[in-house]
């Protein structure tokens, strides 16, 4: 099982909301930076408008998982936010709508 790194510090999530690209639908919104690294890292901002806490956090795995079957290019930082009508979707329309921006982005490797 592949690990994904993360953005963990304020300062990281600074950075990305500030000189970050974006990118949205109805269901999330996609920033992203290129950190010059070698690997991406990952955030994963959601609202406790969306629910209580086991919404939210089903909401976070969901996305995680999303991200970590994408074939993404290396050497950036990336925030998924998700939306208010986010807590109806099924995993296959969160994949599709996720999708969908990464492609927009120029974030997913063409390998496939």
């Amino acid at each position: 099982m592949t690990r994904l790194r993360a953005l963990r510090k304020r300062a990281q999530f600074a950075a990305v909301y500030k000189s970050g690209s974006g990118w949205g639908n109805r269901l999330v919104s996609v920033k992203a930076l290129p950190n010059g690294l070698n690997a991406n890292r990952y955030g994963f901002s959601v609202s406790k408008s969306l629910g209580n806490a086991v919404v939210r956090n089903r909401i976070r795995r969901l996305l995680r998982e999303v991200i970590r079957q994408k074939p993404l290019k290396n050497g950036w930082d990336i925030i998924l936010t998700p939306r208010a009508s986010v807590v109806a979707a099924n995993y296959q329309q969160l994949n599709e709508s996720v999708g969908r921006l990464l492609m927009q982005a120029g974030l997913l490797n063409n390998l496939e």
